[in-house]
């Protein structure tokens, strides 16, 4: 028998079937679902007129141009200004993608080579890897521990070898919620100047960080040429659905994620992308009020499962919170995760699906927040007294 193609033995093991096992569970056990980071409410009630009006309108229902609308890239060029004083031109320097998953998959299809190491944080948002490995290149961990999961600078210096092309980043961080500090991102950023390295920083919690701040790596010295910043409008604005992310990077890095992205989805969400132009424009008060909403969803939980006794993790950014399942007596976070639905009710995910070796974040299991208050109310009664 013929040996199976390449890209599909460079994948073997990735995919979400967990978050899909899980959501079955849900489904089965009427269980309340903490496991997939999607809202239960919806994003603006006027963002949804817009998409509704550029519908009626006539605007996008066609192919829309392949880099955006030109709507929408100057309104990420604006907020990029904005929020951090960072100046892109919108014809040359912003690229609009299905989601930040397809950024991030065009940026290592165009930016590596087969036999290049890329440097991430583990445990890695899911597709990372499987990005990673479609473009033939290898993931090097930089792995984050508990209890704060920061990054160990001199150990990201020693994972840096001449095959290193790329730095693979994440703050706020998923699953884990770390979120780093100007000092930290600077380090970082000095390696890269000092070694030549790409960096490709997804940023699609930008908006919610609740402890510290938000620093673009694009931001610090010697960083704007070798950057890529990816973030979308899903988290932001509660509309996972839509799928309209987007890349800032000098005009040559755009030029290059753009060959690849070209023949992947080629355009999507025209609609879509007219009502985020105005979503980006909301005025500061939605996107301080969105963040404090979702820092008491974070401390209703917390506590919550400080009470019912996990070791807790309390996040700086993200809807994510991390625990520990160990102090319950615990030993196997997919085996605690599969049971918790019918022992309580209640979904969560097991990160150990995050790391490159499971045993890492073996009784590390993770909840998400961004649901209705009284969801999660529901939720830690559930938990109360495991």
């Amino acid at each position: 028998m013929a040996d199976r193609p390449l890209l599909n033995r460079r994948l073997e093991g990735f995919g979400t079937t967990i978050f899909a096992e899980m959501s079955a569970l849900a489904g089965r056990t009427g269980a309340i679902n903490l496991g997939q980071g999607f809202p239960d409410t919806d994003g603006p009630a006027e963002i949804g007129e817009a998409a509704a009006r550029a519908i009626r309108d006539g605007r996008g229902n066609q192919y829309p141009p392949g880099p955006g609308v030109p709507e929408l890239r100057q309104a990420i060029a604006d907020h990029q200004r904005r929020f951090y004083g960072l100046a892109f031109d919108p014809d040359r320097e912003v690229l609009v993608t299905a989601g930040a998953t397809e950024a991030v998959a065009a940026s290592m299809l165009a930016l590596l080579e087969p036999g290049d190491e890329v440097v991430a944080f583990e445990p890695f948002y899911d597709s990372y890897a499987a990005c990673i490995a479609m473009a033939g290149a290898t993931r090097v961990p930089l792995t984050l521990r508990a209890p704060d999961f920061r990054p160990d600078i001199d150990a990201l210096r020693d994972a840096v070898t001449p095959r290193t092309r790329l730095l693979l980043l994440n703050s706020p961080h998923n699953p884990t919620g770390m979120v780093l500090t100007r000092r930290e991102a600077a380090a970082i950023a000095e390696l890269a100047v000092e070694r030549d390295l790409l960096v490709v920083t997804d940023e699609v919690y930008e908006h919610l960080v609740f402890d510290g701040e938000h620093i673009p790596l694009g931001s610090l010295p010697g960083m704007r040429e070798r950057t890529v910043s990816i973030s979308s409008s899903g988290k932001t604005f509660s509309l996972t659905g839509w799928k309209i992310g987007w890349i800032t990077a000098s005009a040559d890095l755009v030029a290059s994620v753009r060959t690849a992205k070209q023949f992947m989805t080629y355009v999507s969400g025209g609609p879509l992308q007219y009502a985020i132009a105005e979503a980006l424009r909301l005025p500061d008060a939605y996107f301080a009020d969105f963040r404090e909403d979702l820092r008491a969803k974070r401390d209703l939980l917390a506590d919550g499962l400080v009470d019912a006794g996990f070791e807790v993790y309390r996040p700086q950014g993200t809807y994510f919170i991390t625990t520990d399942v160990a102090p319950l007596g615990e030993t196997d976070g997919f085996a605690f995760c599969r049971a918790l639905p019918e022992r309580r009710g209640v979904v969560a995910v097991p990160n150990a699906v995050f790391y490159d070796t499971p045993e890492a974040g073996r009784t590390q299991v993770r909840f998400a927040f961004c649901k209705q208050q009284g969801v999660l109310q529901a939720a830690v009664d559930r938990l109360t007294g495991l």
